[in-house]
Parts: structure tokens; sequence; C-alpha cells
């Protein structure tokens, strides 16, 4: 080898023996490209979320959900009989809309009003002055009051805000949606998981169990439960709502556990020697968890829907609970109370709206084969 070639050499090698130390060196001398993940990466790992987030409707569908969770929460800081803070008589009251003061409890928003003294009491009240269960305003009842000043979307027919009964009402119908959900999903991806990968009699028997709970309409199937069992309680509807729709999460597992079941990472996984469980568990089913996703918000609209669908005919959320439901119901019994109508169905096509769009964004960002994935 000449002299030139051996330099040459020798150059490629030091630049080469300089860069790999330099990778290795904190500092901003680092490599764009070795600090950040390449564009492979980044695309298999951000592709999905930035395909739903292009859309102006998933975007409006996200914050529809977001603000009904905030409302869920805070419920009792927006509508409440008691105020948020006082000071009463030289003592301060942190909280009495959270916190069971029992020298408050004769003193409502409304009898502060009267009571406190100019200059020397005051309080923060919430934006809605009334109790989901407060039938007395100003020492009066107003049924069925019209939409005013004093109650800005009106009374039902016991005199109870329902602007205070829609909020507080937001809480019981998200929790049920999510509990219910939950539940049904936990029972689906177990059973379905168990289904497809172990086979036989596993297979066959949860088979069979999807196709008797299928042959019966959901909705009818869970009005017979809930007129079997004694009483009824919010608890008591999330879980007959979790036992009988975990059909359709069952199917949907079963079918992707199956698909993957023959791809090469779990055959590398059986070589190396482990155990089917850790293959199931650790392997197969986080793979098999993307269409859940999306069956699962789905599943919170249609459980809200039909958590109200039961109350409305009387066989869901026990009242006085506040339900969206059980306004229907106050407007089916009173013809021409339109506030009863308006705005508890407009509260339940909202939701339900927001969560079909929130599902079928993910739908079609997760879908390989969707262009809102690319």
């Amino acid at each position: 080898m000449s002299l030139p070639s051996r330099l040459r050499s020798a150059a490629v090698a030091v630049r080469g023996a300089a860069e790999r130390l330099v990778r290795r060196l904190p500092g901003p001398w680092r490599r764009r490209a070795d600090a950040a993940p390449g564009p492979a990466r980044r695309r298999r790992g951000h592709s999905a979320w930035r395909g739903f987030w292009r859309s102006g409707w998933n975007r409006a569908g996200l914050v529809v959900i977001a603000l009904l969770a905030l409302v869920a929460l805070g419920a009792d800081f927006l509508a409440s009989d008691r105020p948020i803070w006082l000071k009463y008589r030289g003592e301060h009251y942190p909280f009495p809309n959270l916190i069971d003061y029992p020298e408050l409890r004769p003193l409502t928003n409304d009898v502060l009003r009267r009571t406190m003294v100019r200059g020397e009491d005051w309080a923060v009240l919430p934006l809605v002055p009334y109790g989901p269960l407060q039938s007395k305003a100003d020492g009066r009842i107003a049924p069925l009051e019209a939409p005013s000043g004093d109650h800005w979307l009106g009374t039902d027919d016991r005199g109870r805000d329902v602007l205070a009964r829609l909020v507080h009402g937001t809480r019981v119908s998200l929790s049920v949606g999510i509990v219910a959900v939950g539940l049904y999903v936990l029972i689906g991806v177990l059973l379905g998981a168990l289904a497809g990968f172990y086979g036989g009699w596993i297979d066959a028997g949860v088979s069979r169990a999807v196709e008797t709970l299928m042959a019966f309409p959901a909705f009818f199937f869970v009005l017979v439960i809930q007129g079997l069992l004694p009483g009824a309680s919010i608890l008591q509807i999330m879980v007959v709502i979790g036992l009988t729709r975990w059909t359709d999460v069952a199917r949907l597992v079963r079918g992707e556990v199956l698909r993957l079941r023959s791809a090469e990472f779990v055959l590398a996984g059986r070589a190396l020697g482990l155990p089917p469980r850790r293959i199931l568990f650790g392997h197969i089913l986080p793979n098999a968890m993307g269409p859940v996703l999306v069956s699962a918000t789905f599943g919170v609209a249609g459980a809200i829907l039909l958590e109200s669908a039961l109350s409305f005919l009387g066989f869901g959320t026990p009242p006085p609970t506040p339900s969206w439901g059980e306004l229907l119901t106050q407007a089916f019994a009173h013809e021409g109370k339109w506030w009863l109508t308006l705005f508890p169905g407009l509260a339940i096509f909202v939701t339900v709206t927001a969560y079909n769009l929130v599902g079928e964004g993910l739908r079609d960002a997760i879908d390989p084969r969707s262009g809102a994935a690319r």
C-alpha cells in the first residue's frame, strides 16, 4: 500500500474514532440525528396522534369530553346550595360545599343572603347557587318554573333547579359510562385473550357464551335483569351493564389474538422458551389493545345512552339522584314544559356525539389502511 493510501486510511480511522467519542459526550456538539429519534421512529410513535389531531371534529370531540370531565369533577364548585368559602360571624369556613360543618347545616345560600351582615360577613358562591336536591329557594317552592334570571334553565316538578341537576347528572352519567365500560373491557379482554390463545375447550366455552348473550337484544336483556333485581343503585347499573356488554370486546380480542398467535415475535418467544402466560400477556395482548381502545370509546357513549334510557323508563338511577334520563321522564309526564326536554336531551346528544367522534377518530388513526394514519 502506498503512502497516500495509508495516510487516507489513517485519516478515516481517526475521524471515525473522533465521531464515536463525540457521540458519547454530552453537549451541544452532539449530532441532532443522534439526540433526536430518527424519522422512522418518530413516524411510528406519533403518526397515530398526528392523524387523530389533524381532524377538527376529533379535536372538538376531545375538547367536549375534557370539559365534561371537568364539570363532573367540579360539580360541587359549579352548583351547590352551600358557598365555596364563607366568613360568617367572625369565623372562616373553607369549602362548606364539601365539608359538613354542624353549625352551618341550616344555612343555605338563600338563608345566608338574608342573615349575613354587610361589611363583616362574605361568601364565595358557586356559579349556580342551588343544590341538585334543593327544592326550596328563598323559602318558597317553585315547581315547573320556566327559565328565568333566578333559575337559568328552569325548575323541575319538585322545584329543583334544572341546571344544578344537569351539572351533577354529568358526574352520574360519566361515572356509569366509564366504570361499566372498564368492567366489561376487563372481562372481554381476559376471556377473548384466553379463548384465542389456548383454543380448545376454552375457546368453545367462551364462544358459546358470547353467542348465547348476543342472541338477546342488549337493551332488553339489561332491562329484564334490572327488573328482576330488588331495588336499584348506581353501582348495580354499572355491574349489570358490565356483565352483559362484554361480548363485542371478547370477539374483537379473540380475533386479534388469533391473528397475532402465528406472528414472528411470538414464534421467537416460544423458541426462546418463554412461558405461554408471558407470551400472551407480555407480547400478544399489548399489540392487540389498539382496537379495544376504540371499542371502549364507543362503549362509553353507548353506556351513557343506555343509563339514560333506563332512567327514563324508571329502571335506572334511583331518585332523588340527579340524572339526565330522570329529567326526561318528568318532561314526558308534563307536556309543554319544553325546558325539561331540551336541555337534558341536548346534554345526552352532545356527550354521545363527542365520544363517537373521538372513537371514529381513533379508529381512523390506528387503522394503517386509513389515510388519517399516514
